[in-house]
């Protein structure tokens, strides 16, 4: 199961905050980006209970990560 994480970041922190991301377990690719969100971490684990547990537990405690959207991928 993948997912795309949509995150707001405090200004000035982006940079930091991106490095921290791409070095959580499940994350799989973690990017800045231009727009209403700063930032986009793509998650692939078993099961919506781990993708929802890493976004919880892991991602939004990032220090300067204000917000998050999860966004799961289906196939069709």
């Amino acid at each position: 199961m993948k997912a795309y994480v949509m995150i707001k970041i405090r200004s000035g922190e982006i940079k930091e905050a991106v490095g921290s991301l791409r070095k959580i377990k499940g994350v799989v690719e973690a990017h800045m980006t231009f727009g209403p969100y700063d930032a986009v971490a793509v998650i692939e684990a078993e099961n919506i209970a781990v993708i929802g547990s890493i976004t919880a537990l892991e991602i939004q405690p990032v220090p300067g990560v204000e917000q998050t959207l999860t966004c799961l991928a289906v196939d069709v």
